[in-house]
């Protein structure tokens, strides 16, 4: 599993529900990723390739090289 190279944002792990009858019957084990793009960055003054997730694009917080 990938996380973000900038705020180390990863994937949670947790149950999805099915409410049926107002009854939490069943519970259903599911994960939540991070909204991760492979981009190429300056870091240090060289181009590399990393995971960065959209919030942190969005927020400027990486140099696109």
């Amino acid at each position: 599993m990938a996380k973000c190279a900038i705020c180390e944002k990863s994937g949670h792990h947790g149950n999805k529900l099915s409410i049926t009858r107002s009854h939490i019957s069943k519970r259903t084990p599911r994960t939540w990723e991070p909204n991760l793009r492979r981009v190429k960055a300056e870091i240090d003054g060289e181009t590399k390739r990393i995971y960065v997730c959209a919030k942190c694009l969005k927020d400027g917080k990486v140099k696109r090289a």
